[in-house]
């Protein structure tokens, strides 16, 4: 009879446990979705959006606070995104400063790349830095590409975008690619790095781009948008 009520009481405190568990992470997830850091440590915050993120009401954004943004433009050697030139126009309209991201592909030639995204984006004096994202590892590519050569295809593609640009790109980095690669200390360049809620300090030096939160839930879009902020 004892064991019996021992298990009872042992079910009941898992079940309160769990209970609590569930709460806490549904809470958690109340408040990093409407959390932006504060603007008092980072006066100038925005956005980066893409096709991914449905269609953007521009006014409300700029409503909710953002300054900025960085649309997602182009990818690898050929793959575009189909939203670019909507968004540019919104951002545009809404008095927005933007930039544009190229999710940078190992596996291509540095070349097609540069041609994609100079393909893709206007040359405009008062856009961005362009940013070049970096987070896809070469270890699946169908021919091996070796350390060297990633650091130097990589080169000539910065190369060749800023030259059709006229401004010296950013670094997007995630935290694989940094750790694979360690191309913060080899690439001079300013960074844009990645963690939710706490600041990023994988790449070994200062940032000029956080995403602080990519989660973050705002009447502009239909889903979680990524917030941007910059270093003061």
């Amino acid at each position: 009879m004892a064991r019996r009520k021992s298990g009872r009481w042992r079910l009941r405190l898992a079940g309160v446990a769990l209970l609590l568990a569930l709460v806490g992470a549904g809470w958690g997830w109340w408040h990093l979705s409407g959390w932006t850091p504060p603007r008092a440590a980072f006066p100038l915050q925005g956005v980066e959006v893409g096709s991914e993120d449905g269609p953007v009401d521009w006014v409300a954004l700029k409503t909710v606070g953002a300054d900025f943004a960085y649309l997602d433009a182009s990818a690898s050697a050929f793959a575009r995104d189909p939203a670019f030139v909507e968004n540019l126009e919104g951002a545009k309209a809404a008095r927005l400063q933007w930039g544009a991201v190229h999710r940078y592909d190992p596996c291509q030639p540095a070349d097609k790349q540069a041609a994609n995204f100079v393909t893709v984006v206007p040359r405009e004096a008062t856009m961005l830095p362009p940013a070049v994202w970096l987070d896809q590892l070469a270890e699946d590519c169908p021919i091996k590409v070796s350390d060297a050569a990633i650091e130097s295809e990589l080169t000539t593609f910065i190369n060749q975008v800023e030259t059709h640009t006229g401004k010296p790109v950013i670094l997007k980095l995630s935290s694989g690619f940094e750790r694979r690669y360690r191309i913060a200390a080899r690439v001079d360049r300013n960074l844009w790095l990645e963690r939710t809620w706490l600041q990023p300090d994988y790449a070994g030096r200062p940032w000029t781009l956080w995403t602080a939160n990519d989660q973050l839930a705002t009447p502009a879009l239909p889903g979680a948008v990524r917030w941007v902020v910059v270093q003061p």
